[in-house]
């Protein structure tokens, strides 16, 4: 039977939200009429979710259960999700519920209209912090204007993606991943569609302050030289006003001015720069961290158990 919508939900410790995940896909991709799955990437939970998968699989052949070893990361299960799914447009959707299902009805309307992707556009947030919905509006503005990739700014990994955008997809094969941003690199025919984000059903979020620091640490480092280009701004700044002032200290010394007498400048001067050259080493070690994994070559997730068609 040929499928027409993959829907694919990455999976840690959501067995709270799973039946009623299950429950409202099944309804909105039933009203359809359209041939559909259900691709349910298990990364690693503890807390049950895998027997719930693997539960819902049994009763459902619509459900692809993926189940992976351990734990790879939100970013990689969503690449799984990619490699296994089978239908003509892949939908990537939490499993929390802030995603609402009953919207990939009006992403696929823009999919049947010719745009080979189609990403949610958060017009409203509820159940967040305003800590978080800050950082998170800097953080798309900031990666919009550091890189050459325009990616759409309030969107995330919620998105309708053409078969064709998705074969493109599944040859990228960076372990540092931000599928946002590489399906905005990719191009094609895309545009947006704004929803009502809603708060989490059950459950903690999986994506505290660190991860979403290092997501964007990914994100920036895997779209922009920007980090490296700072280090050489500031050293030609640094140079540039050493110029301008050695002819002024030069004045000073000669006319007796006691405004550079003693080390508390000098000191303060090297910490300053000494301060500055560690920050460029450290930057330009997090892009030679990246060479380095990429070199290793490894799978970028090892699946447990998987459906074999």
């Amino acid at each position: 039977m040929k499928i027409t919508y993959s829907i694919v939900a990455p999976i840690y410790n959501e067995i709270e939200n799973l039946p009623e995940l299950y429950r409202r896909v099944k309804e909105v991709m039933d009203s359809s009429g359209e041939a559909w799955e259900l691709v349910l990437v298990d990364d690693g939970s503890t807390d049950g979710s895998t027997e719930k998968i693997r539960e819902l699989a049994r009763t459902d052949k619509a459900v692809r259960p993926v189940i992976f070893a351990r734990n790879f990361g939100h970013q990689v299960a969503i690449t799984a999700g990619w490699d296994y799914s089978r239908g003509d447009a892949i939908i990537i959707i939490d499993a929390d519920l802030q995603d609402p299902p009953e919207t990939i009805l009006e992403l696929a309307k823009k999919w049947k209209e010719g745009y080979e992707v189609v990403y949610a556009v958060r017009a409203e947030r509820e159940g967040e912090t305003w800590f978080k919905k800050f950082t998170a509006a800097a953080f798309y503005r900031l990666i919009y204007s550091i890189t050459d990739v325009k990616i759409p700014v309030d969107t995330g990994d919620f998105r309708l993606m053409d078969r064709k955008v998705v074969n493109v997809l599944k040859q990228m094969k960076e372990r540092h991943r931000f599928p946002r941003g590489m399906s905005a690199w990719v191009g094609f025919k895309q545009i947006g569609v704004e929803y009502k984000r809603a708060a989490r059903m059950a459950g903690v979020t999986k994506y505290p302050f660190s991860k979403m620091f290092r997501l964007a640490l990914n994100a920036i480092t895997g779209f922009s030289y920007f980090p490296l280009q700072v280090a050489t701004y500031f050293g030609f700044f640094s140079a540039g006003v050493s110029i301008l002032a050695i002819p002024i200290v030069i004045y000073m010394r000669m006319t007796g001015a006691g405004a550079f007498t003693g080390q508390a400048t000098t000191l303060i001067a090297v910490l300053f720069l000494g301060g500055a050259q560690l920050i460029s080493l450290g930057i330009l070690g997090e892009y030679i961290g990246r060479l380095y994994d990429e070199a290793k070559g490894r799978p970028l997730y090892i699946v447990r158990d998987a459906p074999e068609e």
